[in-house]
């Protein structure tokens, strides 16, 4: 055995410990700065919680004798203000006003923004138009100017400051949560809700709301310390907390008279708010980050442009020289939480130019993974490459720079996703895309651009390519988008096209169009295709040759007419029974029983074993090798097929 099959076996039967998905607090500490902001946060709300129980001097006692002391003055750690009282006292209780005041003001204006968001955005019509135009209303005024109207009407104090506060900020709320919940509100489950039966009531709370509520809540956490700054705002205009109360904005505007005679009277509360509001804010992300649900999956760290190479053993060298793609020993890896899913687990494949090969698979069995880990698409984190290589001609894509992928992509290598619409920008015309899709390896001008956008509608069989360079993609069919994906894939005369399940949503009159079509294209440009499906019937039309993968390894590859006419490992066998034939009406087709395993806890042996009728106890164990079956053909099995499946 090699040292690549000793290692992938090694891999394979490796049990690692589970410790789930991490936890709230994992996500939380992982992010260095909401640590540090939850930290000083913390110290700050248990002084000012701790406030009635510490040895303070009475807040609002003054004594003339003691005026502008200076921080550790003996008996005032922080000095004294103009009146003689003790600033840290006042501190500590001022801090404990703007904290209730803020985060007071925070709820009631969440709680009726968000409600007048909800109703807006599901109700639409008139309701809608009626409640936003009340919202614009709000809004058209200078928010600091309309605060001090509100308070001027209802006169200073503290608790007026908190409504004026408050309704500024209903707007924010408001129009945030109208615009997610229109999305929401047109969504597949929201109708299946009204056909169930549900009211209107019970779908908006039941259904969009539980989708709208960590939007709401980050935006809280964010707005908390806004909220604090305008009280503090208006306080300091003296329209906020009334004397003797002391609040962190009151404090300020005692200080303003006397802040170059005694700065520490203005620069103490100051820096208090600064960081009050700087600890929520910084915290307020860690809240984000938390509630964000691809970082709960399991990715403590948001993705980055090109998946990471971490190679756990030396790089494969080449071993089809005459080949435009050769992949050797590919391992890609996804870390979620403690768990190590071994998504790809040692492929090995090659493309001659003009040749098409087919990858073919149940779903989840690392076709894609396999085809996203060549171009660096995987996203990382989770995902990781930790072993193999990836020949370009003579260039092995794992090792060179981050700079030199780019330039590869959508040059020497195209892709042609399965959803057409999710895949094209909504909001830029056909053209618009092809032409960036060609000045981007191209340089020319835009007029030349044009011209061979049209040119590539033209080659894809687009009647009036003119035309249709102006319209959007959603103007267009199923069928005539994926086209316009084939023409960006041939924009720049790639190498290598990979088609990854391209005609899976259309119908099958598209299908045949779309197959054909990309045969006849790489014929005439001499384009190697990696084409991956779940389909047979597909592969027959237009591939040279198949591999079969199961469990993130290739486990039988070869011609694709002699693959099918004999196949020779179990899994495949069964694939090609399920395809109907078209004139056998009585043909029966079964479905393969089970269900793959899990790429997180692979059993030793053969993966397939325990849905195969023909395991042996052999089969289970150790690690079993593709081996060569004949010319041109290999099959990873101790048992294979000869014939039976033809025969039958």
């Amino acid at each position: 055995m090699s040292d690549t099959a000793a290692a992938g076996s090694a891999g394979r039967m490796h049990k690692p410990r589970k410790r789930g998905r991490p936890s709230t607090l994992r996500l939380l500490f992982n992010n260095t700065l909401a640590t540090t902001g939850l930290a000083v946060l913390v110290a700050i709300v248990l002084a000012a919680l701790a406030a009635p129980l510490l040895p303070l001097p009475d807040p609002d006692v003054t004594a003339p004798a003691d005026r502008l002391l200076r921080p550790l003055a003996e008996g005032h750690l922080l000095g004294t203000d103009a009146l003689g009282r003790d600033i840290l006292s006042r501190l500590i209780w001022g801090t404990r006003v703007s904290l209730a005041v803020g985060l007071s003001a925070t709820l009631i204006a969440a709680f009726f923004g968000s409600l007048i968001g909800l109703v807006a955005g599901y109700a639409g019509g008139r309701v809608d138009t009626f409640l936003m135009r009340g919202v614009d209303m709000v809004m058209a005024f200078p928010y600091i100017l309309l605060a001090l109207a509100i308070v001027a009407a209802l006169g200073p104090g503290l608790i007026n400051a908190l409504y004026a506060i408050a309704v500024i900020n209903i707007p924010f709320f408001a129009r945030n949560i109208r615009g997610i919940t229109i999305g929401l509100s047109r969504r597949e489950f929201v109708d299946a809700a009204r056909l169930s039966g549900k009211s209107s009531a019970a779908i908006l709370f039941g259904e969009v709301l539980p989708n709208v509520l960590p939007v709401i809540i980050i935006t809280m956490s964010t707005t908390i310390g806004w909220m604090i700054l305008e009280t503090a705002g208006l306080s300091f205009l003296g329209l906020g907390a009334q004397p003797p109360q002391a609040d962190l904005g009151s404090m300020l505007g005692d200080g303003r008279k006397i802040l170059f005679t005694a700065p520490h009277v203005s620069i103490i509360p100051g820096l208090m708010i600064f960081a009050l509001v700087m600890s929520i804010n910084l915290f307020g992300d860690g809240v984000r980050d938390v509630l964000d649900p691809r970082l709960k999956s399991g990715a403590l760290t948001r993705p980055v442009a090109r998946t990471a190479v971490a190679q756990e053993r030396e790089a494969e060298p080449r071993r089809h020289s005459g080949s435009v793609l050769d992949v050797v020993g590919l391992n890609t890896q996804f870390h979620i939480g403690g768990d190590i899913y071994r998504a790809v687990g040692g492929v090995d494949l090659h493309l001659k130019p003009g040749e098409c090969l087919g990858i073919v698979g149940e779903s989840g069995s690392g076709k894609s993974v396999t085809a996203m880990s060549l171009m660096g698409l995987v996203p990382t984190p989770p995902g990781r490459i930790t072993a193999g290589s990836a020949w370009l001609e003579e260039e092995d894509l794992f090792s060179v720079d981050d700079e030199r992928i780019r330039q590869l992509r959508g040059a020497d290598v195209s892709h042609v996703f399965q959803d057409p619409l999710s895949t094209l920008h909504p909001l830029f015309t056909i053209g618009d895309q092809l032409t960036e899709a060609i000045m981007a390896h191209r340089p020319m001008r835009r007029s030349q651009a044009d011209e061979k956008a049209e040119e590539l509608l033209r080659l894809v069989r687009i009647t009036n390519p003119a035309e249709r360079l102006k319209v959007y993609p959603h103007e267009l069919s199923g069928g005539m988008r994926q086209r316009v994906c084939i023409a960006m894939a041939l924009a720049n005369d790639a190498k290598v096209i990979i088609a990854d399940e391209p005609t899976t949503a259309l119908d099958v009159t598209v299908q045949a169009q779309i197959l054909s079509l990309l045969d006849a294209l790489r014929r005439e440009s001499n384009a190697a295709i990696l084409f991956i499906t779940h389909d047979f019937g597909v592969v027959s039309a237009v591939c040279d040759r198949v591999a079969v993968m199961y469990a993130g390894r290739i486990v039988e590859t070869g011609e694709t007419e002699v693959v099918l006419a004999r196949p020779a490992h179990p899994y495949t066998g069964k694939l090609i029974d399920c395809v109907p034939v078209l004139g056998q009406p009585g043909r029966r087709l079964d479905a393969i029983e089970g269900r793959p395993p899990v790429v997180n806890n692979l059993p030793a042996g053969c993966a397939f074993a325990a849905r195969c009728e023909r395991a042996e106890a052999d089969c289970r164990e150790g690690d079993i090798p593709l081996a060569a079956f004949g010319e041109g053909r290999a099959v990873r099995c101790l048992h294979p097929l000869k014939g039976e499946a033809a025969d039958a």
